[in-house]
């Protein structure tokens, strides 16, 4: 059972979301020959404060 986990920065929408869970689903499916009813996608929001690229966190940058 294939179990992907996704940080995201929060913002994105639930139809998102959900178009991402479908293609990440449709490609392990393709790629490793799992069952579309064995692919778990989690998400993850992180907020912007959580979140630092090259020491400098996100919710500092304009």
């Amino acid at each position: 059972m294939p179990t992907i986990r996704v940080e995201l920065m929060e913002g994105r929408t639930p139809e998102q979301k959900k178009e991402l869970a479908k293609a990440l689903t449709d490609a392990t499916c393709k790629t490793l020959g799992s069952k579309l009813e064995s692919v778990d996608i989690l998400f993850f929001d992180v907020r912007r404060h959580d979140w630092a690229t090259g020491g400098v966190l996100w919710s500092e940058k304009t």
